[in-house]
């Protein structure tokens, strides 16, 4: 008797785990344990294509296409209907439309939390990664403040004193180091040095990267160029400056020992650098660094990692034209086609027609007035006279590549990605990232 009731306890029991199993996976919602971030600017329909047939030609297929959600994001600021680089960084930081040049303000001047600030607080790993300058908008939009995103000393200043950061690996030592040694700082601040005092382990090159032990108990940060870092075309082979995906794989090994998970935020920002200069190849060649270091996440990150893909804002309005062969893949895209028409082209940028240098890149324009030639009118910028380079023509010249009215293309997987479809705003990429905190 008292077997038999032992027996039926314990089938009761295994009943009650079972359904309580059943319950947890199908009703209670998964937090993810790791949550990525990849910004890339241009990543939209034109430059994937273009990207995809650069790498392999028409049957080859990138990384980010085997993603099971897509959406296609409108990316306007509050003030105008093309963002520059911090608007639309902001957006996707904290969730808010700011104005262009504002970083991570609201339209009235008021502060506002990012992500990162957010996973902080709910006792998350935070971490940057980029290929360009650690004060550039879009990683600075994620830990600090400013009227003018170009103010870049004033945000590295903000970058010191910031608390919420475990993994910092990126370019633009320039920016911390004072001009007696080297740098750009007019204060004579060592922010570098200052950082030491602060308790950061610091590295300089892959080699320091690599051989830095994963379980760490203090913040990393990696700056590992004066500026941006270089293209990957120009990394050769045992070079000590790390890519795209050797940062990633390390960010992710450093940040997914912390007990309650991560949100790591990836910015390939080289691909902005090549389109402002009219230069398609180095921007294609980037694009696809991105999606090599989307499949590094994707191997290192786990299945219980939510990673989001993103595209800021599009610069230069790249397109491939004409009707390239099926197997044409890399330089046969570059240049003339057989038709004898570009292959590659932009909408704005440095290889336009000789004598319309006028619009700097983020800045306010205002257009020329009816009737008026916009060869007569005058720079609005103090930049050195613009050379035209050999790169892919533009049809309109600028000093740089600016901002082109295209939607963005949002690419998701892991838990929390259900919600992407359709068509999204901006700041809907921040509240899909702050329901998996």
């Amino acid at each position: 008797m008292k077997l038999r009731n032992r027996l039926l306890a314990l089938v009761c029991l295994l009943i009650f785990i079972g359904f309580g199993f059943v319950f947890f996976h199908t009703w209670v919602e998964q937090k993810p344990f790791g949550i990525i971030l990849f910004v890339c600017d241009g990543l939209s329909p034109n430059t994937l294509t273009a990207t995809r047939l650069y790498q392999g030609g028409a049957g080859s297929r990138l990384q980010v296409e085997g993603f099971p959600r897509l959406a296609l994001v409108r990316n306007s600021a509050n003030d105008f209907a093309v963002p520059d680089s911090a608007a639309a960084a902001s957006a996707l930081a904290t969730g808010v439309k700011g104005n262009n040049r504002a970083l991570a303000m609201d339209p009235g001047g008021k502060p506002l939390a990012s992500i990162l600030a957010l996973a902080h607080d709910a006792g998350r790993a935070t971490g940057i990664v980029t290929t360009g300058n650690l004060t550039d908008p879009t990683p600075a939009a994620f830990y600090a403040h400013a009227t003018d995103a170009r103010d870049t000393q004033s945000i590295a200043q903000q970058f010191a004193g910031n608390t919420t950061l475990d993994v910092v690996l990126a370019g633009g030592m320039n920016d911390f180091t004072p001009e007696s040694k080297g740098g750009a700082r007019k204060d004579g601040r060592d922010i570098w040095l200052d950082l030491l005092g602060k308790g950061h382990e610091r590295v300089r090159n892959k080699a320091e990267l690599e051989n830095t032990p994963a379980f760490l108990t203090r913040p990393l940060t990696g700056i590992f160029a004066n500026g941006n870092l270089p293209f990957s075309t120009q990394v050769e082979s045992g070079s000590q400056q790390p890519s795209l995906a050797d940062m990633v794989r390390r960010a992710i090994q450093f940040l997914q020992i912390h007990p309650k998970g991560y949100l790591l935020v990836v910015d390939a920002a080289l691909v902005s650098r090549a389109a402002e200069q009219n230069d398609g190849e180095r921007a294609l060649s980037e694009t696809a660094d991105f999606d090599r270091a989307v499949a590094t996440a994707l191997q290192y990150a786990g299945e219980k990692t939510l990673i989001l893909c993103v595209g800021k804002h599009d610069v230069g309005g790249l397109s491939l034209n004409g009707y390239p062969l099926r197997s044409d893949r890399g330089v046969a895209l570059l240049g003339t086609n057989a038709a004898g028409v570009p292959s590659l082209t932009w909408s704005t940028g440095p290889n336009g027609p000789n004598g319309l240098h006028l619009i700097p890149q983020d800045s306010a324009v205002t257009p020329a007035p009816s009737g008026v030639d916009p060869a007569t009118l005058s720079p609005k910028t103090d930049a050195e006279p613009v050379k035209i380079s050999p790169k892919e023509p533009a049809a309109f010249a600028t000093p740089q590549a600016i901002a082109t009215a295209r939607d963005m293309i949002l690419l998701g997987s892991g838990p929390g990605s259900e919600e992407i479809g359709g068509f999204l705003e901006n700041t809907d990429v921040f509240k899909i990232l702050r329901k998996g905190l």
